[in-house]
């Protein structure tokens, strides 16, 4: 039975001894640890020289400190093996590391996609680093805090290769004059630790976390080799969120690459330097061995998301304090000029969201990103103008961290809906319209519903109501036309695009065949029939109907943002029921700045990128102007698997209570009642008499000549 002896730098309260069957051969494997101490070390290396088949030594790179590196310590301890083969297991180190974080990414889908990550050497995991830029540019390498004690991060890979040849100017470096060496130490410190508060992920040597606590490492992922279950206890406490190791587990202990790479070569029989890539390839495929994924404290997976916003009048504007004195004393000119400055503004994070909980136990958190400009200066403005503005909130949501992008109010109407901006920007894209469709008619549904003014379905027939969409044509417009063609009776479909109109018609009654379709330019036609009316415009205020003329009892869902119908409309009619669309109440308990709605409670097309983030389905969803029925209803079974539900509908005054739809209720019955009373008092239209009677007989068609 041969003897392998892995010989670290590490606490000699991880030693362990045991035998095992590795590659057909017995081995005896001893791993010792010198508490820090070299010289111990060169002593067990001159002991076991001779003695064992193969030495393994680990934890070659010593950390004494800020900007006192030390890597010559494997040389010294090379020298003192004259008889046994002696590695360091550098080449096995950086395939096991690289297979765990590959082996992460696949296994979690996605999960270092956009990550904010922190190496403590970039230098000692280089092959890492490069794998790692496969998912996120997102960058960061202590080497010059750490080997020169100058408070500086290397922020990508070409500067880290400009240190690696002496040709940063960090190197060059010179703290201000009469800075005493302890300042100098903590600003180090400092600049570390904050470096590791706004990293997702850091890379680094298990022992060289000792010196931090949950301040820095709390909800981290870290990527590290041979954690110990002490090791990990210790991580716990500090509120580690995940730990990647690619070191393996033998016989129930975890092998570092060193001690690892001895047993392959004791079992082989050959030199260090003889075992090729092939060789280890075969060895750690025929074992089975791989990497570990572990939770300190629990299974936690945390997606992260951002979304754009902007004001939607200049009364936003006024929540700015001196914007609103201001306001009350100056002309007009000064809001409209304010308003034309800040589209010009860059964009610029509104708040953070945190708290969003799935069943699933998937979190999300985001940034809300606001661009200046309102929808008239949007629209008054060539798309270029927004497609520029996105393009620099989707740069500052990727170096945030996000994984996802949505677009929200007038920012995904400007020009091909979304499709330029997904394809220039450096993260996925979505604009929430399938959700905003979906939550429209889930919001009307509820509604109809509640109100009971509609005769029961029967089976699996289309239920006996008539449905107008105004703004057909449009993204939301046409998925909710092509949603309600599958339930609704009759359905009308308004839009000032007449060949766009045709279209759609001809591609409903494809999907579905019974449907039956009604076109229109303007609404007043047909206006008074409708039992549900969804307004999705892009008026930007304009009057899109009038709702003097809407049924008794009717439904109107406002998708648009503005809205369609301003509240001084919607108080003339108290017999209808107008609803701001479907707002959806987000799982967990969210937070985040006021946007106009209650605690916990979204927009449809925020909730749409927060859906995804929590699926980890990071694409482009919904781009353009065709919104696929199917992704409106994937959205939705997706929204119910993580605790989505629709929040209680309001309309312009807010919630609207119970009270509020039996009021609607009582009224519009009241409302029909007269109607019916008021035709049954004109009577059926009377038949003429007389001469006029004899002129309105057909007349005998001529006989043939």
């Amino acid at each position: 039975m041969k003897t392998v002896v892995g010989i670290s730098l590490g606490s000699s309260k991880q030693d362990f001894d045991f035998t095992t069957r590795f590659l057909g051969q017995r081995l005896h494997v001893q791993r010792l640890g010198t508490n820090g101490s070299l010289e111990r070390a060169l002593k067990l290396v001159t002991q076991w020289d001779g003695n064992a088949a193969a030495i393994g030594v680990g934890l070659v790179k010593d950390s004494d400190g800020f900007g006192a590196r030390t890597d010559h310590h494997a040389d010294k301890l090379a020298a003192a093996a004259e008889r046994t083969p002696l590695t360091t297991g550098a080449r096995l180190a950086d395939i096991v590391q690289e297979w765990a974080v590959r082996h992460a990414q696949a296994e979690l889908g996605h999960y270092f996609d956009n990550a904010r990550v922190l190496f403590f050497s970039g230098l000692a995991g280089r092959k890492l680093a490069h794998a790692m830029s496969e998912y996120t540019e997102n960058l960061r390498f202590a080497d010059p805090l750490l080997q020169l004690g100058v408070p500086k991060l290397l922020g990508s890979l070409d500067a880290l290769q400009l240190y690696a040849s002496g040709a940063h100017l960090v190197a060059d470096w010179v703290p201000p004059r009469l800075t005493p060496a302890p300042l100098l130490a903590q600003w180090s410190q400092h600049v570390l630790r904050h470096a590791m508060r706004k990293a997702t992920v850091v890379v680094a040597p298990v022992h060289e976390l000792d010196a931090f606590g949950a301040q820095e490492l709390a909800g981290k992922t870290v990527v590290t080799s041979t954690v110990s279950d002490k090791r990990l206890a210790a991580l716990a406490r500090k509120g580690v969120q995940m730990v990647i190791d690619g070191a393996p587990l033998v016989e129930g202990h975890v092998i570092a690459p060193d001690l690892l790479h001895a047993m392959i070569v004791a079992a082989r029989r050959k030199p260090p330097q003889q075992i090729l890539e092939d060789d280890l390839l075969e060895i750690l495929a025929g074992l089975q061995l791989a990497p570990r994924i572990l939770y300190p404290n629990g299974l936690r997976r945390v997606n992260r998301f951002a979304f754009v916003i902007h004001p939607l009048s200049q009364e936003y504007f006024k929540v700015v304090k001196p914007v609103e004195v201001l306001s009350q004393f100056s002309p007009p000119l000064f809001m409209d000029t304010l308003e034309k400055v800040l589209a010009y503004a860059p964009p610029f994070v509104y708040s953070r969201v945190t708290g969003v909980r799935s069943p699933t136990g998937v979190e999300a958190e985001g940034w809300l990103i606001s661009v200046g400009g309102t929808p008239h200066e949007i629209m008054s403005h060539p798309p270029e103008f927004t497609y520029k503005r996105l393009l620099a909130a989707a740069e500052m949501a990727k170096r945030l961290g996000a994984q996802i992008m949505g677009l929200g109010a007038f920012t995904k109407v400007v020009g091909d809906a979304g499709v330029t901006v997904a394809r220039r920007a450096p993260l996925p894209i979505t604009t929430g319209n399938s959700y905003s469709a979906s939550a429209a008619l889930w919001a009307a549904h509820d509604a109809l519903l509640r109100l009971g003014l509609l005769p029961p379905p029967r089976g699996k027939e289309r239920v006996r109501f008539k449905a107008m969409v105004v703004g057909a044509t449009g993204a939301i417009g046409a998925a909710c036309s092509r949603l309600l063609a599958r339930a609704a009776e009759e359905i009308y479909l308004v839009s000032p695009e007449t060949a766009k109109l045709l279209a759609l018609k001809e591609s409903i009654l494809k999907e579905s065949p019974g449907a039956t379709v009604h076109l229109a330019a303007r609404t007043d036609r047909h206006l008074g029939e409708m039992d549900m009316i969804v307004t999705a415009t892009s008026g930007a205020g304009k009057k899109v109907l009038d709702i003097m003329k809407v049924k008794p009892g009717c439904v109107i869902t406002d998708v648009a943002r503005p809205l369609d119908l301003p509240p001084e409309e919607v108080v003339k009619r108290p017999d209808v029921l107008v609803i701001e669309s479907g707002e959806i109440q987000l799982p967990g308990e969210p937070k985040m700045k006021h946007i106009g709605l209650p605690p916990g409670v979204t927009y449809a097309c925020l909730a749409e990128t927060i859906v995804l983030a929590l699926e980890g389905r990071f694409e482009n969803f919904t781009v353009g102007r065709q919104i696929e029925w199917e992704k409106v209803r994937e959205i939705y079974q997706l929204g119910l698997k993580h605790g989505m539900r629709l929040a209680a509908i309001s309309g312009v005054h807010g919630v609207i209570t119970d009270d509020d739809i039996a009021r609607v209720r009582e009224l519009a019955l009241a409302a029909r009642a007269r109607q019916g009373a008021g035709r049954a008092a004109k009577g059926p239209p009377r038949r003429a008499t007389g001469a006029k009677k004899a002129s309105a007989r057909p007349r005998r068609a001529p006989a043939p000549g």
